[in-house]
């Protein structure tokens, strides 16, 4: 990998990590659709605007057909299921699932491709694996209907992104990067455009959340999506789907900075987190470890803000409740 593809990747990396703590601050204001919606439609304006300043806006119709394969299947599916997931659960937790892109990857290209599953690959497989199992398994609370549905909504679209990139590969390598990233946001928001009759109007946007969807739309998918087709051309889709090992680490520390996400389970991202990246090594020959050090972590996160001040106020109402007692005592 070249230098300039290794800060692609990283630049890359950054961006998607960042996404996950963007849709936990705005789709509790939109909803799952409209975000999602909101996303690839801000998306295709500004990457139009950006071929209409360049005088290089490519044709549509040679190839609209995996247009709208690849939008489907690499944008509308799994933004909206990430959406829906984030519901649910902490946006680190919808990070370090996401790292599971590679192995769907794999197993694609084994099917589609004929690419070998290796011992190397399997091995890689099994450690990323064991650190979505320690994730979804080892929680503070129990694990509820609605959550078990998140995760299983996380795996769907890591699996989407797996046949997104062989796709990509497979019948639009000839296409240029910026003509897919383009018209797939265009076919993501026709295809999205339907389901929105079924779902009610969002309320006005508050600026914060307004911030958060024009971030996500414009940094972590247009820029992101110019990125990520060019990654495919030059390493290939293996290679390009290993960023999803490194957005774990911008994802739980994003929504730990920008406090988008109120779950406890955002505190202890590191052994999951590290098992996945462990198993980066046999699609790119390289290791990132991590450690896990509650210690480490800020007393205020520690004990809940409010749980400390309800636990104020019962003890203010108990001392009002005894007080009045004290006089007819001392008279009697």
């Amino acid at each position: 990998m070249s230098p300039g593809d290794a800060a692609r990747l990283l630049l890359l990396a950054g961006l998607w990590g960042g996404s996950f703590a963007f849709m936990r601050v705005a789709v509790p204001a939109l909803g799952p659709l409209w975000l999602a919606f909101s996303r690839v439609a801000l998306a295709f304006i500004a990457l139009f605007a950006l071929s209409l300043a360049r005088r290089s806006v490519p044709p549509l119709l040679a190839h609209w057909r995996g247009y709208l394969m690849i939008g489907t299947v690499n944008s509308a599916l799994p933004f909206a299921l990430f959406c829906f997931a984030e519901q649910y659960i902490s946006a680190s937790a919808a990070a370090i699932l996401n790292a599971t892109s590679p192995f769907f990857g794999a197993l694609v290209s084994a099917l589609w491709l004929g690419e070998a599953l290796t011992l190397r690959k399997l091995s890689g497989m099994t450690l990323g694996l064991a650190g979505v199992v320690v994730l979804v398994g080892w929680q503070p609370e129990p694990l509820s209907g609605m959550m078990l549905w998140a995760t299983l909504a996380c795996l769907g679209a890591a699996l989407c992104y797996g046949v997104g990139s062989v796709y990509v590969k497979r019948r639009l390598a000839a296409v240029p990067s910026a003509s897919v990233a383009l018209y797939s946001q265009l076919a993501a928001a026709v295809v999205l455009a339907p389901a929105l009759c079924f779902v009610p109007m969002p309320d006005p946007l508050t600026p914060l959340v307004a911030a958060n969807v024009l971030a996500l739309a414009l940094a972590s998918t247009a820029l992101a999506y110019l990125l990520y087709f060019r990654l495919i051309a030059t390493i290939g889709p293996a290679r390009a789907l290993t960023v999803t090992f490194l957005i774990p680490l911008f994802g739980v520390y994003g929504a730990f900075f920008f406090s988008a996400s109120h779950s406890p389970r955002t505190r202890f991202p590191a052994a999951p987190s590290s098992l996945s990246a462990r198993g980066s090594r046999p699609a790119s020959g390289r290791v990132w470890s991590g450690r896990t050090d509650v210690r480490r972590v800020p007393p205020r996160d520690r004990v809940p803000v409010r749980a400390a001040r309800d636990s104020v106020a019962a003890s203010a109402d108990k001392r009002r409740c005894i007080s009045p007692a004290l006089p007819a005592n001392n008279a009697a």
